[in-house]
């Protein structure tokens, strides 16, 4: 796997050309169209699959699968396109394996319920564990959830995933609701009732594993979580169910300093099967124009491996990218976010350069818009996603968290599929 940085002048000919790839390979692995006009500064991943094969009338994925001795989900995995088709086509080349050879990988991957059906089935082979956000918990030890995430359990049972009911505390606006926190943390009887709530929801979904998510834990509150997570393990191990966590490592920006909440990781370890740190941005954040992910800030990953064993980790890799109106105006701006094809768009329609700032593994660019205002945006590309996984392996971390996978990130699941083994139950 090599990743290209487009130069002034280059064509997707002539890039295919250089590395002596196809035109058509080139497209299909970066999830381009061939009429694209390229961006400087846009990345592209090469790959050069160690085995290929080219497809014969009357093959079907089984049969080449069992004539190469490889699984069918590592076809899926190395062709994702075939996700949606239904048959093979004589003529077409199959990617049979890539040379990866950098160890496995734990792979989360966050969705709603209402995921697309055809992005779930392509990304579904990369994935470890499917974290499904579907219920949200009331004060009462009661959930509000619907019943879309059965044909999603279903489908990624047939993907060899296991399946993760995320527990919340959002109110019906998306807000984190305190008052619900405050009722269960505080009142043990509530939270006997929540548990045996959770665990019939878990039987009768055939879900193969919990994930307790929090944001607004502090060195003040943190006892009465630990509290709270202990008894859910303790009931739910009995059952046979895994408890894992998804903690908000509480980060805030003075400047471009970077400060988090110390809290005691290590508890949090003991009473959960593993922790995945991630940061939870959506669809707008307020906070300085700078990218922030925990594999770029040195002193809160040194932290959490201080503290928690290093295969119960997982590290968020983020997907969406954020655009900033300048000048930015603490407490008042609002960067929106973008998916990464979103990103590529607007800097073809503004003409814009790519940049990349290998301190805080992001890429970026800056233009101006219709009312004479800048903007610059930040966000993630094939440099900064290899950059953080070779850094996560530097630290003995294999494992990582997803937010989200709501779209289908062609260059993300291309560097990791290539150099990694995705792990499997």
């Amino acid at each position: 796997m090599e990743i290209y940085v487009v130069q002034q002048g280059d064509t997707i000919d002539s890039i295919a050309s250089g590395f002596g790839v196809s035109v058509e390979r080139l497209v299909i692995d970066n999830g381009i169209n061939a009429s694209d006009d390229l961006v400087v500064g846009q990345t592209l991943v090469i790959t050069h699959p160690t085995q290929t094969y080219t497809v014969k009338e009357g093959d079907t994925l089984g049969s080449i699968a069992e004539a190469f001795q490889v699984p069918v989900m590592q076809l899926l995995r190395n062709n994702p396109y075939l996700a949606d088709r239904e048959y093979l086509y004589p003529g077409e080349t199959l990617v049979i394996s890539f040379d990866n050879n950098n160890g496995s990988l734990w792979v989360d991957g966050y969705a709603y319920s209402f995921i697309d059906d055809s992005i779930l089935r392509m990304t579904l082979p990369y994935l470890t564990s499917l974290l499904i956000l579907n219920y949200r918990s009331t004060g009462s030890g009661g959930f509000i959830g619907d019943d879309q995430d059965i044909s999603v359990i279903r489908t990624a049972g047939l993907y060899e995933t296991t399946s993760s009911l995320v527990i919340t505390a959002y109110s019906a606006t998306g807000a984190i609701d305190t008052t619900v926190i405050q009722d269960v943390l505080l009142n043990p009887r509530i939270q006997e009732i929540l548990i045996e709530n959770l665990l019939e929801i878990v039987k009768a979904k055939g879900y193969d594993s919990v994930n307790m998510a929090f944001q607004l834990i502090t060195t003040d509150n943190q006892q009465y979580y630990l509290d709270f997570i202990e008894r859910v393990s303790i009931r739910l191990h009995a059952e046979g169910y895994p408890v894992y966590l998804t903690i908000n490592p509480g980060v805030s920006f003075n400047g471009k300093e970077v400060a988090f909440e110390r809290l005691n990781y290590s508890e949090f370890s003991r009473v959960s099967d593993g922790i995945l740190f991630l940061s939870y941005d959506w669809g707008s954040v307020q906070r300085p124009p700078t990218p922030f992910s925990i594999v770029s800030a040195p002193a809160l990953l040194d932290y959490i491996v201080s503290q928690v064993p290093l295969d119960k980790i997982r590290t968020e890799i983020p997907t969406l990218g954020y655009d900033w109106k300048l000048p930015y105006v603490p407490g008042v701006s609002r960067a929106n976010a973008l998916n990464f094809h979103s990103v590529l768009t607007l800097a073809r329609e503004t003409n814009s350069v790519i940049n990349y700032d290998e301190t805080i593994l992001s890429a970026y660019f800056q233009y101006t818009d219709f009312d004479n205002l800048g903007h610059i945006v930040w966000f993630k590309d094939a440099r900064s996603i290899d950059a953080s996984l070779k850094l996560l392996k530097s630290y003995g971390i294999r494992g990582i968290g997803i937010w989200n996978i709501m779209y289908y990130f062609d260059q993300l699941w291309l560097v990791v599929n290539t150099q990694y083994e995705i792990e499997k139950p």
